[in-house]
Parts: structure tokens; C-alpha cells; sequence
């Protein structure tokens, strides 16, 4: 196990450990309470040591980046213990070197359905992004929405990058649900990360995103890789005013893009001014 995935292993348990309150796991598997105060969050090193079996000093070892290479034994032992996600374990075999890492994240070309599926969705905002959260397809409702991602430099169509560096003079949001979608963002982006980690374009991201913006760089440090849930904007456009939206993200299957969807609660005015976006083609 390289330097980089042993320190990035010590970081996601440690993190994971630290989020995990002690009252979600058995008391008989933890020091009662008022045996000794507790002085940082989340469970001890030696808690968790003994939910996953494993001894205390080997258990300190992983987390100061100091042990050898756990078993898928153990580390399914550890998810167990620290009540992972199936998203989280397989992050967790990743940074163990459990599965093979890719080379980089280089995309192969749009396939013709997933243009296909863009184009059918009529007013419903859309687009696609690659692992780096590069912006490869969109519909023209998206184009009416966000911006028209056409006449863009390539490099400048990033859903994080716009985020960061356009959303005033595009679509903004307050400043907590545009916090959030960044912290979402690096989650994305610390996952991809995991799978391609020697991907230089990739990592030179990651910097320039947490350079700029501190949310982005709390998520990042968070580990958090979770699934990303709908999150709920508040959109000021330029043109149509005040919209509340709900952003969704799938995986588009057999592929590593993700289809990005902006959709209204029917009947309401912003269901009534997205769909005056779609326009004859």
C-alpha cells in the first residue's frame, strides 16, 4: 500500500470515528459512561478496536498510517464497526488497495442514448457530468437555466467551477445551499479521487476548488462519500426571478457520467416558468 493511500486510509477511519456518536453503538462495546471524559467526538480508538475484533495497537496503527495492509476480513470487520455504507466500504477498499485503482479519469465519447435521453426531457433542466464533474452534454433547457455551456472554453464547463467562479453572474444561490452543493461537490470529487489516484488533472482540481473556497475544503477533509441526496436550491435568474428547484443526480447506467436534473413541485411558479423553457428545436 502506497504512502498516499496509507495516510488517506488513516484520514477516512479517523474521520468515520470521529462522526460515529457513542449512544448508535451497543454499550456493552464501549467504556461505560463517566469512566473517563470524553475529549474528542465520536468514538475511542480502542472502541472500535474491540467492535471490529482487531487489538487496540494495530487498530492505532492504521490510523497513524503506520500499519500493514488490512485484510478484506478486516476491513470488513472495520465497516461493521464504524457503520458504513456500502459506498463508504467500497471507498474504504479502495483506499486499502483492496480494488485496483484506474489510471485516470478520461472520458470515452457521449453515448448517443444518453444525448437521446437528454433531448426527451423537454423542460426538465439537464446535464451530464464525467467524474471530475466535467460538463460533457446538456439540454437547452439547461443551456436557458445555467448558462449556454456552448460558447464556454471546454475548461471552464465544470459544475464545481461554475459553482465558484460564475454563479453571481449566472444563478447564485444563498450562501448555505451553495455551501452545501460545494461540500456535496467534493465528496463527489473525493471519491473519484480514490478510484483514480494518479490522475493529475483530477488532483489540480481538488487544489484549485479547496484554494477557492473553504466549504469545498471542509468536504473534501471530511471524507464524507456518501450517496448525494436531492438537494434543494433557491435560485435567483436573471430573467425569470426567484425559483425553487430540486436538484437530483443519478448514475446513468453502465457508464460513469451522471445525469443532473433541475425539477419544480408541480403546479408551482417555478414548475409554470421551467416549463416555458422548452422551445421548438
Amino acid at each position: 500500500m502506497n504512502g498516499v493511500s496509507r495516510s488517506e486510509l488513516a484520514d477516512f477511519l479517523r474521520r468515520r470515528r470521529e462522526a460515529l456518536p457513542p449512544d448508535q453503538v451497543p454499550a456493552t462495546a464501549i467504556h461505560p459512561p463517566g469512566r473517563r471524559a470524553r475529549r474528542t467526538p465520536g468514538l475511542r480508538r480502542e472502541e472500535v478496536a474491540a467492535l471490529a475484533g482487531v487489538s487496540v495497537n494495530y487498530y492505532e496503527r492504521l490510523e497513524q498510517a503506520r500499519a500493514p495492509r488490512p485484510s478484506p476480513q478486516v476491513l470488513a470487520a472495520l465497516g461493521t464497526a464504524l457503520r458504513l455504507t456500502a459506498t463508504e466500504r467500497e471507498h474504504l477498499a479502495r483506499l486499502a488497495g483492496q480494488i485496483p485503482p484506474g489510471t485516470t479519469a478520461d472520458r470515452g465519447p457521449v453515448p448517443a442514448d444518453a444525448r437521446r435521453l437528454l433531448d426527451r426531457l423537454g423542460p426538465i433542466p439537464a446535464y451530464l457530468v464525467d467524474e471530475r464533474q466535467d460538463i460533457v452534454a446538456w439540454n437547452r433547457a439547461a443551456a436557458e437555466l445555467i448558462t449556454d455551456f456552448g460558447l464556454l472554453p471546454p475548461e471552464e464547463r465544470n459544475a464545481v467551477r461554475l459553482s465558484l467562479r460564475l454563479g453571481d453572474s449566472l444563478c447564485s444561490a444563498p450562501a448555505g445551499a451553495e455551501g452545501e452543493f460545494t461540500r456535496q461537490s467534493a465528496a463527489q470529487l473525493r471519491a473519484a479521487s480514490a478510484r483514480y489516484p494518479a490522475d493529475r488533472v483530477l488532483g489540480e482540481l481538488v487544489n484549485e476548488f479547496a484554494a477557492h473556497s473553504p466549504d469545498f475544503a471542509a468536504g473534501w477533509r471530511g471524507h464524507d462519500v456518501r450517496p448525494i441526496p436531492t438537494l434543494r436550491k433557491h435560485l435567483h435568474h436573471p430573467k425569470m426571478g426567484e425559483l425553487e428547484v430540486e436538484r437530483h443526480t443519478l448514475l446513468l447506467p453502465g457508464t460513469n457520467l451522471q445525469l443532473v436534473m433541475y425539477t419544480a413541485e408541480p403546479g408551482s411558479p417555478t414548475a409554470l416558468a421551467l416549463a416555458r423553457l422548452e422551445t421548438p428545436q
